[in-house]
C-alpha cells in the first residue's frame, strides 16, 4: 500500500522528483505538479514501463502511441513524458494539462482523466492527499528541469 513518500523505492522516487522537476521548469504551478503527480501514480505508481502493459500504454503516465502521445522512445523518457502530460511538449497530437480549459478550477481527478481519457475516470482522486504530501516533501529541493 502506497500511503506515503517512504512507500516509494528509490527508482520510483527518482522518476516523481523528475515529473516535479519538468513542471517547475515549464513554469507549471504546483496545482499542476500535483495533478501530474496524482496521473503518475494511478497510472503506474511512477514505474517507467518500456514494454506494453495495456494495448500500447508505456511510461509512468501510460501513454499510448497508437493515440497521439509520441514515439515509444518518448514516452518511455520520462522528462519528455512529463512534458507531453504538461502540454509543454513540442509533438503529440493530445491536449496536455495546460491546454485543457478552465483546468486550475477543477477538482484534480476531473483534469487528470480530462488529460488522459482513461477508461476508470474515478480512479486518479484517490491520490490527490498523496501528490500533495509527495510535493511539499521533495518540491523544495528539486531544481527545474527545462
Amino acid at each position: 500500500m502506497f500511503e506515503t513518500a517512504a512507500d516509494l523505492d528509490p527508482t520510483q522516487l527518482a522518476n516523481a522528483r523528475i515529473v516535479i522537476g519538468v513542471g517547475k521548469g515549464a513554469n507549471i504551478p504546483e496545482q499542476g505538479q500535483v495533478i501530474a503527480l496524482m496521473t503518475a501514480m494511478q497510472e503506474s505508481k511512477f514505474v517507467n514501463y518500456t514494454v506494453p502493459v495495456d494495448h500500447d500504454s508505456l511510461g509512468i503516465f501510460q501513454q499510448r502511441p497508437s493515440t497521439g502521445w509520441g514515439t515509444p522512445e518518448q514516452i518511455t523518457d520520462v522528462p519528455t513524458s512529463s512534458k507531453s502530460f504538461y502540454g509543454v511538449a513540442p509533438f503529440g497530437s493530445n491536449p496536455g494539462l495546460i491546454q485543457i480549459a478552465g483546468w486550475e478550477t477543477m477538482p484534480p481527478g476531473d483534469v487528470c482523466q480530462a488529460v488522459q481519457r482513461s477508461a476508470y475516470p474515478d480512479r486518479y482522486a484517490q491520490w490527490e492527499q498523496f501528490a500533495r504530501d509527495l510535493l511539499a516533501q521533495e518540491g523544495p529541493s528539486v531544481d527545474p528541469i527545462p
